[in-house]
Parts: C-alpha cells; sequence; structure tokens
C-alpha cells in the first residue's frame, strides 16, 4: 500500500470519526435546547432529530457538490439508502427479528417510494439543479406536516434522546456550535480522503462514495440498531429507518443541489438507482402482513378494506439475511 492512499484512507477514517462523533452529539445538543423552549416530542422527533441523525449525509454532500465532486454527493444518499435496508435493517433483523408498525406500512413507506422514484426522475437529465432541490424540499415540508397531523389516527412512536444530566442553555448551544463545526470538519477530511483514494485505487469516485463513504455516514444507524437488538429493545424501528432514507433524498439532495447544482453522468448510477428501488420494494413485500391480506381475500373484501384492515407485521431472520446476502451481490457486482 502506497503513501498516498494509506494517507487517504486515515483521513476516510478519521473524517468517519469526526461525523459521527459530531452527528451524535449535535442531535443531542438540538434535542436539549428543543426540550428547554417545551417543544413537543413528535416535532423534535420529525425534525430535530431527523435532521441531526442525516447531518452527516447533508454536510458531506453539500461539501462534495460544492467542491466539484458529484458522485461523491449523490453516491453517498444512494449508498446510505441501500445500505440502510440491506445492511442495517438486515443485520438488525437477523439478530432480533423486528415488528413493524401500521404508519411505517401504510405512511412511511409509500412515502419512501415516492422519494426513490423522485430522486430517479431527477438524474434521468444528467444533473439536479436548483428547482428539483427546491421541489424535494418542499416534500420534505409536506411530509413533516402530514405525518404530525396524521399522528393522531397513526400513533407515530419516537425515541428522543434525554440529557443525562441538566445543564444551563447555553452549554447545549456551544455543543450545537462545536458539533456543527466538527461535521464540517469531519465532512471535509472524509470527502478528501474518498477522492484521494478513487485515484490511488484507480476506481470512480462513485464507486468509493457508494460503498466505503455511505457505510461511514450509516455507522450511527447500524451501532444504533445493533445495540438496540442485542439489548433486546425495539427503540430503533423500521420506521426509523425508512424515515432515514425519506430525509437523505428530500433534505440532503434537497438541500445540496438546491445550494449548488450537481452535473454527472446518469449511465454511471443507473444500477445503483435500480438497486435501490429493488431494495426499496423488497421490504415493502417482506412488511407486508400477507397472513391478513390472505384472510382478507378468502373473505372476498374488497383492496380498500383489506388495507384499511391492516394493523402491522414482523420482519423474520429469514428476511434479513436475504437482504444482506443481496447487499453482497450489489456491492461485488458494482466493483466487476
Amino acid at each position: 500500500m502506497d503513501n498516498a492512499l494509506l494517507m487517504s484512507l486515515g483521513e476516510l477514517l478519521l473524517g468517519i470519526l469526526v461525523l459521527v462523533f459530531s452527528g451524535d452529539y449535535l442531535v443531542k445538543g438540538a434535542t436539549a435546547i428543543a426540550n428547554h423552549f417545551k417543544i413537543s416530542s413528535l416535532v423534535i422527533g420529525l425534525t430535530v432529530v431527523a435532521f441531526g441523525t442525516s447531518a452527516p449525509e447533508l454536510i458531506v454532500s453539500l461539501d462534495a457538490a460544492i467542491t466539484g465532486h458529484p458522485e461523491i454527493a449523490l453516491g453517498n444518499v444512494i449508498g446510505s439508502n441501500i445500505a440502510n435496508i440491506a445492511l442495517v435493517l438486515g443485520i438488525t433483523v437477523i439478530i432480533l427479528p423486528m415488528p413493524v408498525a401500521q404508519q411505517t406500512i401504510k405512511r412511511s413507506w409509500p412515502v419512501m417510494l415516492i422519494a426513490g422514484i423522485a430522486l430517479y426522475l431527477t438524474m434521468l437529465n444528467n444533473r439536479v439543479g436548483t428547482f428539483e432541490g427546491v421541489a424535494l424540499f418542499v416534500l420534505l415540508i409536506w411530509f413533516i406536516i402530514s405525518s404530525i397531523r396524521s399522528s393522531k389516527r397513526f400513533p407515530i412512536s419516537i425515541s428522543i434522546p434525554k440529557p443525562s444530566n441538566k445543564l444551563p442553555i447555553w452549554v447545549y448551544i456551544g455543543i450545537v456550535v462545536l458539533a456543527s463545526g466538527g461535521l464540517a470538519l469531519g465532512s471535509r477530511f472524509l470527502v478528501n480522503g474518498a477522492s484521494v483514494m478513487a485515484a490511488s485505487m484507480g476506481v470512480s469516485e462513485r464507486i468509493i462514495s457508494i460503498t466505503i463513504v455511505a457505510f461511514g455516514t450509516s455507522v450511527p444507524e447500524l451501532t444504533a440498531s445493533v445495540i438496540a437488538a442485542l439489548k433486546k429493545e425495539t427503540d430503533i424501528s423500521v420506521g426509523n429507518i425508512v424515515g432515514s432514507n425519506i430525509f437523505n433524498v428530500f433534505a440532503v439532495i434537497g438541500i445540496s443541489s438546491g445550494v449548488h447544482v450537481i452535473d454527472f453522468n446518469f449511465s454511471e448510477f443507473a444500477i445503483d438507482l435500480n438497486f435501490m428501488l429493488l431494495f426499496f420494494i423488497l421490504l415493502f413485500v417482506f412488511i407486508l402482513p400477507w397472513k391478513e391480506i390472505g384472510q382478507g381475500i378468502k373473505q372476498k373484501q374488497g383492496l380498500v378494506k383489506i388495507y384499511k384492515g391492516i394493523t402491522g407485521s414482523r420482519i423474520s431472520r429469514t428476511e434479513g439475511g436475504i437482504l444482506v446476502v443481496m447487499y453482497v451481490v450489489y456491492i461485488v457486482l458494482i466493483f466487476k
């Protein structure tokens, strides 16, 4: 391993570590500030926590777009969406089969599919411009507002981090400021390390971003999910992972392209987008309560009645194993 490759790998790993810690403290600090001002836990979960957990992806993609690395900007989001479902959810479910809430099946998954299709369509002309970015961000605002409104019919269970020690508000403000600086610094390390590593290895920035960068920015979700599964806790749900994917498209790509136009070659991302949509659809097949649907069909109920009767389901270890195996197949294919 030559010195350039070794240094770029070190810079990339340092960037991931800084992003993980900065993102974690950003969520804790921002949540404490929101709690101080008596903002409801639902609103905090759908805004502060959701934006905070997507902050590493956002800052990395924004930095990459501005500094002329469009493949990293897009590959980071697409790869993270794939890793969230196939790797994070797959590994977590293998450890502990996971229940799926009614809200996830009826609302969150359809919105995630809309986000995936919207991303696919906006990329067809080889650029994601300001107009598309604003449109995606508007869809995010719609999703947040509609989720809050629908929470009366479909209760949303969101895990909100609680500070262990109550500190003065200015301390939490300082934490948010420092964490934001850490995200900016970490993203610069990661983007620089990824671009140099790609050049040193003779592969495209897309390959590095869709694998190593995407995995790095998904580390917080993977760590939290595995720890929760080992403790047999259900705080990390399928809904959290689906919500993260929604924010990755609407917020990360929306804001990044809104700030700076992203130009690229669509054909290079075609296989990645197809696999992303494939994993979205496969997840839907796994989370549908087929027994309930089968009973409804036997009773000759209409589709609307069957849909209204859905209460929830469960993802099995076998289905988690299928997701992980397919992720490995995907990684092998893109390197070939």
